[in-house]
């Protein structure tokens, strides 16, 4: 595969990833509310926290993400500089980088992180062997409603 294609698919992937971080917590709450045994399985749960974990320490050290640097590394090795993406990479591009402050997105994903932590928590995943309904059974909080 092209190295300019290989960095669309990094870019691609990089904004999937970005979306999953984000979509999953509104959905963590909801399905709280609803009563969803899915958003209590641990490994995703536990995924979730380490990957807005890692973007968080990333952040405060100053460090760039490693997709954007083997996006920014395929590119350069392809000729390419970003403006010479396709269309829908550079749509894309444009979503995901944004030219402000460094503390902003230090203070945003500190933020974001807080709440994925907080989340756990409020909407705590289910132990090991633990049934998907027994949070009600055990006392443990079963749904959003029971705080």
């Amino acid at each position: 595969m092209p190295p300019a294609a290989l960095a669309d698919a990094v870019l691609f992937a990089h904004a999937a990833l970005v979306l999953a971080v984000v979509g999953l917590l509104p959905l963590v709450w909801l399905g709280g509310r609803r009563g969803w045994a899915w958003v209590r399985w641990r490994p995703l749960r536990l995924a979730h926290l380490a990957t807005i974990g890692l973007v968080v320490v990333q952040a405060w050290l100053g460090w760039t993400c490693p997709l954007t640097l083997l996006e920014d590394a395929l590119r350069a090795e392809a000729g390419l500089a970003v403006s010479e993406a396709g269309f829908i990479a550079r749509w894309v591009h444009r979503l995901l980088y944004h030219p402000l402050p460094p503390i902003i997105f230090v203070l945003a994903y500190s933020a974001f992180g807080a709440a994925v932590a907080w989340t756990w928590w409020r909407v705590p995943p289910r132990r090991r062997g633990e049934p998907a309904d027994a949070g009600a059974a055990s006392g443990r909080r079963a749904t959003w409603e029971s705080h």
